[in-house]
């Protein structure tokens, strides 16, 4: 607790502020998650994602990097996005203050590639969600999961 505190003294107390969002998921939600959650447990969120997709083959975008990229990564006021490692790109802004190395950006883009289906324009995403999770408890209810 002391180191954390004599870091904050050193580094203006204060924590970096990261960019924000460049779209909401819903009207009323900003994020797929309540944001102090997603503070905390992003990670496993990402982790999990990874998992189901890459050991099940359950692909959706709720808890998709790409779909963190295509809502955080907002480009910059010359129409350019920031890479991962600068200050202005959403990951780096936090994760550089806790210096915790980010190894995501080895095999994935650090800016939205192609426009995200995570909106509450999409009438296909709650579809989407809904058809995934059907598969999911149907392979839970198999002991597949």
């Amino acid at each position: 607790m002391l180191l954390l505190a004599l870091l904050l003294a050193a580094c203006g107390g204060q924590p970096p502020e990261p960019p924000k969002a460049v779209r909401q998921f819903s009207d009323t939600q900003a994020c797929v998650e309540p944001v102090a959650d997603m503070r905390k447990n992003h990670m496993e969120y990402i982790l999990h994602q990874r998992d189901e997709t890459v050991h099940a083959g359950v692909r959706t975008r709720k808890h998709s990097f790409e779909e963190c990229i295509n809502c955080h990564v907002a480009p910059r006021e010359d129409g350019s996005y920031p890479s991962a490692g600068s200050n202005d790109h959403f990951c780096s802004s936090c994760h550089s203050y806790a210096a915790v190395k980010i190894d995501c950006f080895q095999c994935h883009n650090d800016n939205p590639v192609r426009p995200s289906m995570l909106s509450a324009g999409n009438a296909n995403y709650h579809t989407e969600v809904t058809d995934n999770l059907v598969v999911l408890e149907k392979q839970e209810e198999g002991g597949k999961l």
